[in-house]
């Protein structure tokens, strides 16, 4: 019997691309999942006169919303004149330096935080129409009504996350009502990119039901509120071996601060402030327990002087094709220049090392 598949890839939307798919139906016996196409022009990836691109399937899972032998389909973009990377294509590149440093053996572990919001762009917890909720501090990790909002969405998201085989490793509600995050690795650079993309799929799918937004904007609310991030902890080999490695890792990181901060989503100044469990987006700190600092290394990795680090510097619409490529080629020691577009001037900045707490 035939199935679906549901082709998934991202578009060209500047300053912050989005999810698109679309559904093939697969004869019984195919044995391997068959490049595609879609019209470029309606997704800012061509022009009218020359409109078609290439969907590559990168990674597939079971399809957990409709079952059976349904699948989600992950793709790269390709053009289709050339059969090369389209522009758009971040993966491609994340492949290239993946594949320099396998020897490194370098896992990650992200942290997508996200916003739940009314078709009328009000975040859930709030007021419909005007005013705010009692200030934060009784949301995060919370529990009971009117301390969390949407937690239907979220137990429905991680079942299908499960289902789907994805390596989804936690949740939890954020400090600003209506906003929550998972968790997912810690696998490769590749893989926790490819799973993440399809877990933020699913998260819009799951939301689409109940007319619920998904935001993953950096400062969904203005005011004195917490932004949104996509904490990035990463571990090569050595770090989870020996401590000199982490502190090594962290100094690399602080010699790249614009190339990292340019590259770590839409609007990160407005998140990057300093306040909020944020450093200065244009200052570069790192430190035990330090959740002001650009990097935390966690209390227990210094305890045990083996580990990993937390990069909290990426926004919640960060790709993580471009943020586990850029960290990898940073820590593992290339000193050229990546290829990652930078998209705006990076402006001064200074080096600071945190005290440790």
């Amino acid at each position: 019997m035939a199935y679906q598949a549901e082709y998934i890839w991202i578009d060209g939307v500047e300053p912050t691309p989005t999810l698109r798919s679309k559904t093939k139906i697969i004869e019984n016996g195919t044995k391997a999942l068959p490049i595609w196409g879609f019209d470029g022009s309606s997704t800012s990836q061509a022009t009218g006169e020359a409109s078609d691109c290439v969907l590559n399937p990168v990674f597939s899972c079971k399809d957990p919303i409709r079952g059976g032998k349904n699948v989600l389909v992950m793709c790269e973009v390709l053009v289709a004149s050339t059969g090369k990377p389209h522009p758009t294509n971040t993966r491609a590149h994340c492949a290239e330096t993946a594949k320099r440093y396998a020897d490194q053996k370098m896992i990650y572990g992200i942290e997508q935080e996200y916003t739940m919001m009314r078709l009328n762009g009000r975040p859930f917890g709030f007021p419909e129409l005007s005013g705010e909720p009692a200030p934060q501090g009784t949301y995060y990790c919370g529990v009971g009504a009117g301390r969390v909002m949407g937690r239907e969405i979220v137990e429905i998201h991680t079942e299908m996350c499960l289902e789907a085989g994805l390596h989804i490793s936690g949740t939890n509600a954020e400090v600003m009502p209506g906003q929550w995050e998972f968790q997912i690795g810690p696998v490769g650079a590749l893989q926790v990119s490819d799973e993440l993309h399809v877990a933020r799929w699913l998260l819009h799918r799951i939301a689409e039901d109940y007319d619920v937004v998904i935001s993953l904007d950096a400062k969904p609310q203005k005011g004195d509120w917490n932004g949104a991030g996509c904490h990035t902890n990463f571990s090569t080999k050595a770090m989870r071996s020996n401590y000199k490695a982490i502190d090594d890792a962290c100094k690399a990181l602080g010699k790249r601060i614009n190339e990292h901060v340019s590259n770590y989503g839409h609007d990160i100044e407005s998140r990057l402030t300093g306040k909020h469990e944020t450093a200065p987006y244009n200052k570069f700190s790192y430190g035990v327990s330090n959740r002001g600092a650009s990097v935390r290394i966690p209390w227990q990795v210094a305890r045990d002087q083996k580990g990993y680090a937390e990069d909290r510097r990426p926004n919640a619409n960060m790709d993580p094709y471009v943020v586990t490529q850029l960290i990898l080629e940073t820590v593992c020691g290339q000193s050229s220049p990546t290829k990652s577009a930078t998209k705006k001037k990076p402006k001064a900045t200074t080096k600071k090392k945190a005290k440790k707490k």
